[in-house]
């Protein structure tokens, strides 16, 4: 899993900034890494709140591009 940055309170404001096309950020949280280009899981938002919404995300060329 990994976190969007800055720290989305919904998945529904986390999807209208990409949507946007506003700068979103995804970090690692953990051993993983993010892939420049594939599927990424999220959460958020980010600890130690408790994570009340999940997503996937696509990736390209490191930049956050879709997200459902």
């Amino acid at each position: 899993m990994a976190y969007a940055h800055p720290n989305f309170k919904t998945k529904k404001a986390l999807k209208e900034a990409v949507k946007n096309g506003d700068h979103v950020t995804v970090t690692a949280n953990g051993l993983e890494t993010i892939p420049q280009d594939g599927e990424v899981s999220i959460e958020g938002p980010h600890y130690p709140q408790p994570h009340v919404w999940y997503a996937t995300g696509k990736m390209e060329n490191g930049k956050l591009v879709s997200v459902r």
